[in-house]
């Protein structure tokens, strides 16, 4: 039987031991990306905003009379102030993880099916934990399938990373006909004109479904689309941290203006002494005008401009883990979401400082000095 040769396996070479603490530790430096980016707490909750940031749903609730997101200022376009969208592969990374804290920590885990004897295996597929009887009569039951099984101690020498990555499931898509699902037919095709997964039975006997492609290159497509309008973007980002730059220097160089002109006010102001008292007080409220004028025009931008590199930096973790961690039915169910989003951020364009407008200089404050 194949799906026993994973019990002969031994731990990879190389391979660090590390205390549990410590490896805790690590792994929780590690995989910070799957907590809400609002609360940095663990969640079930987890909801994926347009903007590709993740809020939980008690984050949510509190921003809700803002209706923008809390790290980047974007909208949120539901009137509720939750997103409709789960973030599934942050969702379902949580749970495995936990999963593997388990196998870390418990080293006397009852078995999941009798419940009686000590756990020596993990089941990635059925997600149980099984004792040595429990394994032979599952490895018996599932002889046609392969569900890859590993020994605990094996399991707590590997890092999370490897966890993560060889243990998802295989393809677990189910038909997109009701009465299929409901039976558990499991899908291997990909309907490119319905743009649904079926099983074999809807593809062969239903003529209205054509082309046909195999269910994994649907999912490595999108997965290659993804990267692929993540590359372009990583292109326009450095567009976009050039515009940042340049605000950020120009709202330095307003701040030198404005003292400089301050402190030149006040020099002419105290020659003319009691006579011209009110002037200096009016020329000293236009240029705070000036300084209010030109803060709120550089802080609006600046504002944007990071919201839009939160987000193209959110886009681009996301993208890369989904591409690590992702399974299929991750893949096909937030695809379309992520593309939106990407591709809504395509359209943007960083503004260019020769058709932004400037603030106003002191002209009229240097012409009443000159008057005086």
């Amino acid at each position: 039987d194949s799906t026993a040769a994973p019990m002969e396996m031994g731990p990879q070479l190389g391979t660090p031991s590390c205390s549990p603490p410590l490896h805790l530790r690590m792994v929780e430096a590690d995989f910070q990306f799957i907590l809400c980016e609002g609360c940095r707490q663990e969640s079930p909750n987890l909801k994926l905003l347009t903007c590709l940031h993740t809020l939980c749903l008690d984050c949510l609730s509190e921003n809700k009379p803002i209706g923008q997101c809390p790290v980047c200022r974007t909208v949120i376009p539901q009137a509720s102030g939750i997103p409709d969208m789960d973030n599934l592969l942050f969702i379902n990374l949580q749970a495995r993880l936990d999963v593997y804290k388990k196998i870390i920590n418990n080293s006397g885990r009852s078995c999941s099916r009798c419940q009686r004897n000590a756990a020596a295996v993990w089941c990635s597929e059925c997600e149980e934990f099984l004792c040595t009887k429990c394994f032979e009569d599952h490895q018996w039951f599932f002889k046609k399938r392969s569900h890859e099984a590993r020994r605990l101690e094996d399991l707590r020498v590997e890092s999370a990373h490897w966890f993560l990555e060889n243990t998802r499931k295989s393809c677990n898509l189910f038909c997109s006909s009701p009465s299929h699902a409901s039976q558990g037919h499991i899908s291997s095709i990909y309907c490119t004109k319905c743009e649904r997964p079926l099983c074999c039975s809807c593809a062969l006997l239903d003529s209205q479904h054509a082309p046909f492609c195999d269910i994994r290159s649907e999912t490595q497509r999108r997965q290659e689309e993804l990267s692929a309008i993540n590359q372009e973007l990583q292109q326009k980002r450095s567009g976009f941290e050039a515009t940042y730059t340049v605000l950020q220097d120009e709202a330095v160089r307003l701040e030198q203006a404005q003292r400089e002109m301050r402190e030149l006010i006040r020099q002419r102001a105290e020659q003319l002494v009691q006579l011209i008292r009110r002037e200096e007080e009016e020329l000293l409220g236009l240029v705070e005008a000036r300084e209010e004028q030109g803060r709120r025009e550089l802080a609006k931008e600046l504002q944007h401009v990071e919201g839009v590199l939160r987000r193209m930096q959110a886009g681009e973790q996301l993208v890369e883990k989904m591409g690590l961690y992702a399974t299929e039915q991750e893949v096909m169910d937030m695809q379309p979401f992520i593309k939106d989003s990407l591709e809504e951020l395509q359209q943007l364009q960083p503004v260019v400082s020769e058709d932004r407008a400037h603030p106003e200089n002191f002209a009229e404050c240097r012409a009443r000095l000159q008057a005086l």
